[in-house]
């Protein structure tokens, strides 16, 4: 059977349009209507049917229309009580007239509107030129260079190949394919030709490859963006990367750089165009991954204490089956190691001829020597990180085997091993940068005050644990073992301690003493004392180990626990699956390096945080994550699949990971039997109320399984995402990346404040004033403390003003401009220069500068429509600068307020003593003083990083005007003005933008 053509050229989306197909009409009055549109055959009109009007006014002329929007983005779809119900992807607009009219109409699916839009988008780009569809489409600049690779390819110069030939050389060209399918092509376009030779002509083989080689998404995505052009230049691809990828800084020279770099022909690399086969290799290639490469090197403080980092920590390092019957094997630490955990287990034990032994002691059939081991970690402790690895040590050793241990260590680690006695006078652990090279020993620790050679201790945690529940006796005494000095004396930074309750533990645990919390009991605590847990790790390390009833070394949520600040959550290595992909994701941030630091609200001294929060974190800007699937490329059958043919039914599910508030998941409709380039075209939000804490996994499935399902995923935190079109490398089950696999997506985040770089957009949606939510102060109880901060709540109310006001003003200006809240002030500024610019190229409006503030001046007469987007963009310009003018008073206020707030810290409890608060209402005064403390923070942070967004704001429309040629040219007063205001920004001849855009 033939299979279904694709969509590769403008001809194909012209001759689709004029064959016609059914479209939902939507009305403003929120009625929608099945019609029948059509094309003319003279490509001049778009008709529809049946229509209670005249067949001559049931059209639309071609030379009308003004613009082509994608998605849901005109009044009628907005006011449309049925809008929720309408995909974003299938709804297209068609402006036209000088009121910039609007026909709103809603396809299929998400192909058929990417073909009417782009069709449409054609036609009207190139209403003033002669059309000759068919000759344009073996007259692009792909035709060009797939003609010269068969004429290279046909060594007799006869203009025909032998199929064979042929397969060879699209193969060579697209490794991905398969070759049963380009035999299939070749066979369909010979039948349609009704030929019986097999030789393959030059034609036949440029339209097999492009019928094959063809992404329809990618087409789209360029003719969108090459102004319905067939490939891309320079500028283009300068518009590209700014507008919709987010790089700031590009320059026409480094965009030049890529076109030669990934077209494939000699014309497009002489000439500086990139055509569909480059801009594809482009999209592929590692520059457009989907994780920052900023986040690829370390990036985050490494100066804070210990206690204020994730750790990538493993448990029994030494399996690499499971914990019952599992043998001890070496390539455990290899793994671990190289995969850059800072925190692996040795369980020692007595072995022959008095040299010790690491084994699995539910299996002792293959020991390892423990010298063995600690040469291989000696080896790899800092292959992939220079930050301190420490080893948690299961001493099961006699005395005498002990002081081997001891030897072999002091002899192998040398001056690497950390030996130092903490400093009384420290009140926190040192930091990672402070112990770079460093190996630091967890275990057990004589008591410092009496001088003995050994004495008893209680034993590991852990083991102690397992023997209570395998004896279900919980009220036994912990067993004691023997300890000897000099083992004792390896351990400094983190000596082992039995955890009591957090009343003990904030009075009597010193900082270099950690406890160990198995999973249950950690679970208890994080559901019963999440914000005393939290304010614990902020002093204390906290590791967490899997259940002892876990004896299929399945994994715990690591997620659950890092909510709830614990540093060192001991992963099952050897175990893949959802929980280890979300472990391994978690540490692929700062540069690998095995600690991340966590969010400030789970470090400040004074500060309120509790995992279990049910919806906005005080303090913290929750933001929109904007994901559209478009596609996937060359899926394989799941692995434990039965037999059944290589046909599978993919699906995508999105789910977010986080602080219980953001956990969420969502699923694309399933594609039927397509794995080489299933089409989904779907988009989804989130919100994210802890950013800091989220991580997306992307899973893609079977619907059509036997046995097994997982077909690939990739997990990623949020804070590593690179907004625009990205591929993301899907990796197996065992967590391999699978080569050629890739999904193909589209990011977004919006409202994104807090500590994102400019480029992560910082949009947001609509919130009115009467809606509009003030994060409130708590009352303390104490009149002295609620005095003070009673002076911050007009202050606080200003600043979410400020920051909404100029919000709602950005919305606006992309509402009236058709776009949709995802889209960059450079595209609103692209989309108004068009509508400003006549015929002539005359812009009617020029920019000017106002203290240093780019206003928009109209030249002569502007059509109302026009008058009221440019309204909209003044009162963008007006909030923008009250936000820049004022933020810093009202900062000031606000810190100001936190400062006579926190004098008050060290004395809470004698003022609430002496107001005769205690117990639950002491604590509640404290929890409420915290709580203030945060949200005066986190809200003077915001204000600070909204104007510093307002600031870049405000240059980017700047460049944005003079690229698109409208500021006056010559060296008038205004342009002058506008390029002092630009000094640092290397300046370019603005006619010649205006001629090139």
């Amino acid at each position: 059977m033939p299979s279904e053509k694709k969509i590769s050229s403008a001809s194909d989306c012209i001759s689709f349009m004029q064959a016609g197909c059914e479209l939902k009409k939507v009305r403003p009055n929120s009625r929608i209507y099945n019609r029948f549109f059509t094309l003319d055959p003279d490509l001049q009109a778009l008709r529809w049917e049946p229509s209670k009007k005249d067949l001559d006014k049931a059209k639309l002329d071609i030379s009308a229309i003004k613009e082509i929007r994608l998605g849901k983005n005109t009044e009628t779809f907005r006011n449309n009580g049925l809008a929720d119900q309408i995909s974003e992807d299938c709804a297209l607009s068609v402006i036209h007239g000088e009121n910039y009219e609007s026909l709103d109409l809603v396809a299929n699916s998400a192909d058929v509107a990417n073909i009417w839009v782009s069709g449409l988008r054609y036609l009207v780009s190139r209403s003033k030129q002669p059309l000759d569809l068919m000759e344009s489409s073996y007259d692009t600049p792909r035709f060009a260079w797939l003609k010269t690779v068969f004429d290279a390819a046909d060594v007799d110069g006869n203009g025909i190949m032998l199929e064979d030939t042929s397969v060879e050389l699209i193969k060579k060209l697209n490794p991905t394919l398969k070759e049963s399918k380009i035999r299939l092509k070749f066979k369909e376009i010979q039948k349609s030709k009704e030929k019986l030779t097999t030789r393959v002509t030059k034609e036949e083989f440029c339209e097999a490859f492009s019928e094959l080689c063809t992404r329809p998404e990618v087409y789209f995505l360029l003719v969108q963006i090459s102004k319905n052009k067939e490939y891309l230049d320079a500028n283009d691809l300068m518009l590209f990367l700014e507008a919709e990828q987010g790089v700031a800084h590009i320059t026409e020279e480094m965009c030049l750089d890529i076109i030669r770099r990934y077209e494939l022909s000699e014309e497009g690399r002489l000439k500086g165009f990139l055509a569909i086969d480059g801009f594809t290799q482009y999209l592929l290639s590692p520059e457009c991954d989907i994780f920052d490469p900023e986040h690829k090197k370390i990036v985050q403080d490494m100066t804070q204490p210990l206690s204020h980092y994730y750790i990538n920590a493993s448990h029994n390092t030494y399996l690499i089956e499971d914990q019952l019957r599992g043998p001890a094997d070496i390539n455990g630490y290899v793994r671990a190691l190289k995969m850059s955990c800072r925190s692996i287990e040795l369980d020692v034990c007595d072995g022959p001829d008095n040299e010790p032994i690491i084994c699995n002691r539910n299996n002792m059939t293959s020991p390892l020597a423990f010298r063995n081991v600690i040469e291989v970690i000696n080896k790899l402790a800092f292959f992939a990180s220079e930050y301190p690895l420490i080893l948690c040590l299961g001493n099961h050793c006699s005395l005498q085997q002990q002081k081997v241990v001891v030897q072999h260590m002091k002899r192998i680690f040398g001056n690497k091993l950390y030996t130092e006695a903490p400093l009384p006078s420290e009140v926190y652990l040192p930091s990672p940068e402070k112990l770079k090279m460093k190996i630091i020993v967890k275990g057990k620790k004589l008591p410092c005050d009496q001088d003995i050679l050994q004495g008893e201790v209680t034993d590991e945690d852990e083991e102690a644990e397992i023997s209570r529940r395998l004896s279900e006796d919980f009220s036994r005494e912990p067993k004691l073992i023997w300890l000897c000095r000099e083992l004792s004396d390896l351990v400094s930074l983190c000596k082992s301690v039995q955890y009591k309750d957090f009343e003990t533990s904030m009075k009597f645990q010193n900082y270099w003493e950690m406890c160990s919390f198995s999973e249950a009991e950690a679970s208890r605590i994080a559901n019963e004392y999440p914000e005393d847990f939290v304010n614990y790790n902020k002093k204390f390390l906290s590791r967490v180990y899997p259940s002892a009833m876990r004896i299929d070394s399945s994994n715990l949520n690591p997620q659950d626990f890092w909510n709830c600040g614990c540093q060192i959550v001991a992963m099952n290595y050897q175990t893949p699956g959802p929980m280890m992909d979300l472990h391994t994701g978690w540490f692929l941030q700062n540069g690998g390096c095995g600690y991340v630091l966590r969010p400030s609200v789970m470090r400040d001294e004074v500060s309120y945080f509790s995992a279990n929060t049910k919806g906005i974190v005080p303090g913290v800007s929750p933001q929109v994550l904007h994901v559209k699937i478009i596609s996937g490329q060359n899926f394989p059958k799941p692995k434990g699949a039965c037999a059944k043919g290589d046909v599978i039914d993919p699906y995508v599910c999105i789910e977010i990971h986080g602080i219980p508030a953001d956990c969420t998941e969502q699923r694309t409709k399933t594609v039927q039997q397509n794995s080489d380039n299933p089409i989904f075209d779907e988009s989804f939000e989130f919100q994210i109320n802890l950013p800091e804490l989220a991580m997306i996994r992307f899973v893609v499935l079977d619907d059509d399984y036997i046995g097994d399902e997982f077909i690939g995923q990739y997990t990623i935190p949020l804070e590593c995402l690179q907004p625009g079109y990205r591929h993301i490398p899907l990796r197996s089950f065992v967590g391999d990346i699978m080569e050629h696999v890739t999904l193909f997506v589209h990011i977004a985040i919006t409202n994104r404040s807090g500590g994102g770089k400019a480029q992560k957009r910082s949009l947001s949606v609509r919130i009115g004033k009467k809606a509009r939510e003030y994060t409130m102060l708590r009352n303390t109880g104490l009149k002295i403390i609620d005095d003070i901060f009673k002076l911050a709540v007009h202050p606080l109310r200003e600043a979410t003003d400020m920051r909404e006001n100029m919000q709602n003003a950005m919305v606006s200006v992309k509402e009236l401009c058709g776009l949709p809240p995802i889209a960059s002030l450079k595209q609103c500024i692209l989309t108004l220069s068009s509508r400003l610019v006549s015929s002539d190229n005359a812009p009617s409006v020029t920019l000017c500068m106002k203290d240093t503030f780019p206003y928009l001046e109209p030249l002569g007469t502007v059509p109302d429509v026009q008058k009221k987007v440019l309204a909209a963009y003044d009162l963008m310009i007006q909030e923008s600068r009250v936000l820049i003018e004022t933020a810093d008073i009202t900062h000031d206020k606000i810190v100001q307020c936190q400062k006579a707030g926190m004098e008050f810290h060290e004395e809470l409890h004698n003022l609430g003593t002496k107001e005769g608060l205690k117990g639950r209402k002491l604590s509640k005064a404290i929890e409420s003083f915290a709580w203030n403390i945060t949200v005066l923070k986190g809200q003077g942070d915001l204000l600070k990083n909204a104007k510093n967004e307002a600031l870049e704001n405000m240059k980017q429309i700047q460049l944005a005007c003079l690229s698109c040629g409208l500021s006056k040219t010559g060296s008038g007063h205004a342009d002058a003005k506008s390029k002092r205001c630009l000094e640092a920004i290397q300046e370019k001849d603005t006619s010649d933008e205006n001629g090139r855009l």
